[in-house]
C-alpha cells in the first residue's frame, strides 16, 4: 500500500497508474496491494463474564430479603402516552420487581 507523498491519501489503481482520489496526484504503474496477517492456532483464551451493573442504587426495601438497596431504572412497556415502568432490582438476592404507576 503506497500513500501520496502530497497530501498522504491511499493511491488508488487504475489501468496502468495509480493516482490519489483526494489531490489527483499520479504515479506511474501500477501499486501493489498485499496484506498479510499471522494467526496464531494454538492460544487459548478464558472469557470470565462479571456481573457489573451501572445503574444507579436507590434506598427501597427489598420484600423478599428485607435489604435495603436496590438498583433502579424506568421503562417504557406501553404506548407513549402512558407511564413508563419502574423497575427495582435487590443488591442481595437479585430478585427483581416491576412497579407500574
Amino acid at each position: 500500500m503506497e500513500f501520496c507523498p502530497k497530501c498522504g491519501s491511499v493511491l488508488l489503481s487504475k489501468l496502468k497508474n495509480s493516482a490519489c482520489a483526494r489531490c489527483g496526484y499520479v504515479k506511474k504503474g501500477i501499486v501493489d496491494l498485499s496484506v498479510k496477517e499471522k494467526i496464531d492456532e494454538g492460544r487459548e483464551v478464558a472469557i470470565v463474564k462479571k456481573e457489573v451493573s451501572t445503574y444507579p442504587i436507590v434506598d427501597e426495601v427489598c420484600r423478599k430479603c428485607g435489604h435495603k438497596k436496590a438498583y433502579y431504572w424506568i421503562q417504557q412497556m406501553r404506548g407513549s402516552d402512558e407511564a413508563p415502568s419502574k423497575f427495582f432490582k435487590c443488591c442481595k438476592c437479585k430478585i427483581v420487581r416491576r412497579e407500574d404507576r
